[in-house]
């Protein structure tokens, strides 16, 4: 029998995925407390004399913009707390974390997550894009955890004993662990599945859940920006529908829903990928993927380089990856044959006879020529957005203020990405009066990033922050009308943020959004961090074979001394 909504709780959390789950958490009574040991020594000597994280301030992370250790995309509170779980990441394995979970009940919230998916874990509960769910993710199993259950617990308790570090787990994989994870940590008498919110609205002593008879005082926004798949234009409708495996399929878009569609297609069946190639103004995220640590992502981008190189020459290129056919992604299909690449490619029309299964493309090329296709179906994988459609419009004029201007689709003012709360979100997380935002709706779509947020929502909720003590402004110049986002994903590993692609039917996109933006979060997919870590543990070894040698004091080293 499923449980019952309550009809009168202090706090509402709309969403059921990473963040929701995080701050749920936090609101049972688990608080976050600094044990010592971190590596910079000027937070360290702050946090000693206040360990209690949910009395955060900004000085705690005001020295963050002078070090090269500290990310300058992710909000500085998410960059705080993701440094204490996982102190240097990057090139560490497996280090220990400088913050203990400590259970105080009687600090617990009333509280309720509630989301659409029909599991715990949000969008990952889903899969929008025809893919398969057996793709890895960008991000690493370390990286994905949450506090009080971690990634290899769950393994573990799946009689799995596989080792976590430097593992990509798939998407499914990911979604099981998010669905475990409620009943592990003892949170799941407040998650709330398969419920659609409608009519939010602010009331005099809270916020009232129309659809439900809901009554609130504080409202956690935690509905994330990728629910919503980017429609193709009208003029592509007809292929929308068209379901035949017999012929080609044309997929659309530059970034890693396109290629995760492409990576999902079976070998034999042929491909046309039209993609926007602006390397030098927009790069694909697909650009930064390195070959040994992400070989299927590296290996559809070579195809579209080499794709761009032809497209401008007579003859077809031969593809530079022949050598490489011992790649067992690569080999898995001839894509001399079953892959066509059109970069910068205008759709002129779409002829589909009644009752066939199958339509007539005309394309322009990027250098004039017009060519036609047959294919049987579509994938329009430009990117996704999230909606705030379940919000009233007065409460919705509130949340958004001027970042409305930052909308990417006026038509559709509820739908929102990364960048549209995040200059607010950079000011505060509390965008409203007790309306908070957390997860990909502040612009940091990578899981990693999604603690610090929820830290701060719960010390407003619990009164530990005061409204006007607290902004997670980098400077007072640093608020832009473009803002920084490291989604779409967010893409993160939560989801795609592909480039919108050259149909001349959506508006254009300004060219200096962030790389990150574009990469779903992710800024280090051009590094191996498995070679990455041995590398400094080497560096390490040798440093200390140097210490011990004495030659670094003439000869009269620690070794020499104590002859």
């Amino acid at each position: 029998m499923a449980k019952s909504l309550p009809q009168s709780v202090d706090t509402v959390i709309i969403g059921n995925g990473p963040s929701a789950l995080i701050l749920s958490y936090v609101l049972h009574g688990y608080i976050p407390y600094y044990i010592g040991g971190h590596h910079d020594a000027i937070l360290d000597t702050k946090l000693q004399t206040r360990p209690n994280l949910l009395d955060l301030r900004p000085d705690l992370y005001a020295h963050f913009l002078s070090s090269l250790r500290y990310s300058t995309q992710a909000l500085p509170i998410n960059t705080l707390l993701d440094t204490l779980i996982r102190p240097n990441a990057d090139t560490e394995v497996d280090p220990q974390p400088c913050i203990e979970w400590r259970y105080e009940p009687e600090k617990a919230i009333s509280h309720v997550a509630i989301g659409e998916t029909s599991q715990a874990g949000g969008q990952w509960a889903e899969n929008p894009v025809s893919a398969s769910a057996d793709i890895g993710t960008l991000s690493y199993a370390e990286m994905l955890a949450l506090p009080g259950y971690s990634y290899s617990e769950h393994l573990g308790k799946r009689g799995n004993q596989t080792q976590c570090d430097f593992v990509r787990p798939t998407r499914a994989e990911v979604a099981d662990y998010l669905q475990a994870y409620p009943e592990a940590v003892g949170i799941a008498d407040a998650v709330y599945t398969s419920e659609k919110l409608k009519n939010v609205s602010r009331i005099a002593d809270g916020f009232l859940i129309g659809s439900h008879g809901i009554r609130c005082r504080h409202l956690v926004l935690a509905s994330g920006i990728f629910t919503v798949n980017i429609p193709p234009p009208p003029l592509l409708s007809p292929i929308a529908e068209l379901k035949s495996g017999e012929h080609p399929l044309l997929v659309i878009g530059s970034g890693f829903s396109a290629a995760d569609v492409i990576i999902s297609t079976p070998p034999t069946r042929k491909i046309i990928h039209i993609f926007q190639w602006k390397p030098d103004i927009r790069p694909s995220p697909l650009r930064g993927c390195h070959h040994t640590a992400y070989p299927e992502y590296a290996t559809i981008y070579r195809q579209m380089k080499l794709a761009a190189a032809s497209s401008h020459k007579s003859l077809s290129a031969r593809s530079p990856l022949i050598h490489r056919k011992s790649k067992p992604f690569f080999s898995c299909r001839n894509w001399g044959t079953v892959y066509e690449g059109l970069p910068n490619a205008e759709i002129l029309s779409v002829s589909c006879d009644p009752g066939s299964n199958s339509a007539i493309v005309t394309i322009r090329l990027e250098p004039g020529d017009i060519i036609s296709r047959t294919v049987g179906g579509l994938e329009y994988v430009v990117g996704r957005r999230g909606s705030l459609d379940y919000l009233s419009p007065d409460l919705l004029s509130v949340v958004l203020g001027s970042s409305s201007a930052n909308n990417t689709d006026s038509a559709s003012p509820t739908l929102i990405s990364g960048r549209t709360l995040r200059a607010k979100a950079e000011s505060t997380l509390e965008v409203a009066p007790n309306v908070f935002i957390i997860g990909s709706l502040a612009g940091d779509s990578l899981i990693r990033h999604a603690v610090g947020g929820c830290v701060f929502a719960a010390g407003r909720i619990l009164g530990n922050i005061s409204s006007n003590s607290f902004s997670h402004s980098r400077s007072p110049s640093s608020t832009s009308s473009s803002p920084r986002s490291s989604s779409s994903t967010a893409l993160s590993d939560q989801g795609s943020n592909d480039t919108s692609t050259p149909l001349q039917t959506s508006p254009a996109i300004s060219t200096d959004s962030s790389p990150m933006l574009l990469a779903n979060g992710h800024r280090d997919l051009h590094l191996d961090r498995r070679k990455l870590a041995h590398a400094v543990e080497v560096a390490n070894a040798e440093n200390r074979l140097w210490v011990d040698s004495g030659w670094w004091a003439g000869g009269l080293g620690p070794r020499r001394l104590e002859g």
